[in-house]
């Protein structure tokens, strides 16, 4: 059997590092990317590699889509290099920043930025590996529970993430020739570095979250990457364009 090969876009901290390394332990092998912390990911390489399956790491700007045709023909020489391969089988669009700011207070900077990484990124960065992967392949989308229901501050951010959650509908139609699945992950509130880190480290917002939760506390980074992971395996080959939430049961 070959092993598959997937690309997890910011798989050097946060959830796409805990995604990367769920998926070495289903004996996935790994291409992860960062956009500027070269040792995080080194490191992430390495313990990649310590449970056995292949990783590199590639540095990717995914607010900067100007620079994904140099990209893709980094990965296809990765490919090539590291697997004798012209294809790779799973993208995890996952790499992304948050803004925390009222709609009243919005910059179009802040704004722009959320367009870039997390609407635009998506689209063209998908686009330009497209003839990279895999007939058969899957491709999932990173989303947000916020896309479900509205906490203040988050309305550009959550925007896009509306975006990504259409788009992934008409890449799963599109791309159903090539019998590609495409699907959301939308997790609720995870204890990360994410947004300044506001869920893990502020204790009010965390307890008030975890009162609003039905599994009673807040998410962790394993309660995600496994998610991702099992919806890549081929018992799941059937699931496409869905949104599945991993929120522990949020605000129902």
């Amino acid at each position: 059997m070959n092993t598959k090969i997937a690309i997890v876009t910011g798989g050097s901290r946060g959830l796409g590092e805990n995604t990367a390394l769920a998926l070495a332990k289903k004996g996935v092998d790994v291409i992860i990317t960062y956009h500027s912390k070269k040792a995080e990911a080194d490191e992430v390489v390495k313990e990649i590699e310590q449970l056995g399956q292949k990783a590199v790491a590639l540095q990717l700007d995914v607010s900067d889509s100007k620079s994904f045709a140099d990209f893709a023909n980094q990965v296809k020489s990765a490919l090539k290099q590291k697997w004798h391969s012209e294809h790779f089988d799973f993208l995890v669009n996952n790499a992304g920043t948050g803004v925390h700011a009222s709609f009243a207070e919005t910059t179009e900077e802040q704004f722009d930025q959320m367009v870039n990484i997390h609407l635009k990124g998506v689209f063209f960065l998908t686009q330009k590996l497209l003839p990279l992967i895999a007939d058969g392949g899957r491709i999932v989308n990173v989303s947000t529970g916020l896309t479900r229901f509205a906490l203040p501050g988050y309305a550009a951010y959550a925007t896009m993430k509306g975006g990504v959650e259409t788009l992934t509908k008409y890449l799963a139609k599109e791309l159903g020739a090539r019998k590609i699945t495409v699907n959301v992950v939308a997790p609720g509130a995870i204890e990360t570095d994410f947004g300044g880190g506001a869920v893990r480290d502020n204790a009010e917002i965390n307890s008030y979250i975890a009162s609003q939760t039905a599994l009673g506390r807040v998410g962790l980074p394993d309660d995600i990457g496994g998610v991702i992971a099992s919806l890549l395996a081929e018992d799941n080959r059937w699931v496409n364009a869905q949104r599945i939430e991993a929120s522990g049961g949020m605000y129902i």
